[in-house]
């Protein structure tokens, strides 16, 4: 199963569901898909969607998932990682009226970089290849170790501070 998560902030995100749902009528995904899509105002035309989940369900719906697509919030990807579970990290942007900046490309960078999780290219014209490289094991991510709880934390702050000063 695949998870999408956009968090409950009051920006849309309809730009990633639009593109999920051309590439579940592509062929290139036909896995089930459950996604949490927020105030977005475009409704998945492919799986199961709710605007909200609570704690709870969130954490449900990761573990079952094998995949778990989530905006650039690291506490949503964490708990993915937490869970040993393989992250397409997306990013909202500004331009689009969807956050009110682009802090989320920061991040989600920072994670790649780390090969914790795969990063579409902010526009998504490269998600169909995320998930390929996923069902075609050529993804190349390594599990997350939680060993320090700061350590996530420092990774970001040291990779923001070598890469946007």
């Amino acid at each position: 199963m695949i998870f999408v998560t956009v968090g409950s902030r009051k920006y849309p995100f309809d730009r990633l569901f639009k593109k999920l749902d051309e590439l579940y009528d592509d062929g290139v995904l036909t896995d089930d898909m459950f996604a949490q899509i927020g105030t977005s105002e475009y409704k998945p035309r492919h799986g199961e969607y709710k605007d909200f989940i609570s704690p709870e369900e969130f954490q449900e719906k990761i573990a079952k998932a094998d995949i778990v697509v989530s905006h650039g919030a690291s506490g949503s990807v964490m708990s993915a990682l937490n869970m040993g579970k393989k992250v397409i990290a997306v990013t909202r942007l500004e331009k689009y009226g969807e956050h009110v900046n682009d802090h989320q490309i920061q991040s989600n960078e920072a994670f790649a970089d780390n090969h914790l999780v795969l990063m579409a290219d902010p526009e998504l014209t490269d998600l169909g290849e995320c998930f390929q490289k996923i069902y075609d094991g050529t993804d190349e991510l390594v599990p997350w170790e939680n060993k320090d709880p700061m350590s996530i934390v420092n990774m970001i702050d040291e990779f923001i501070q070598e890469n946007w000063q």
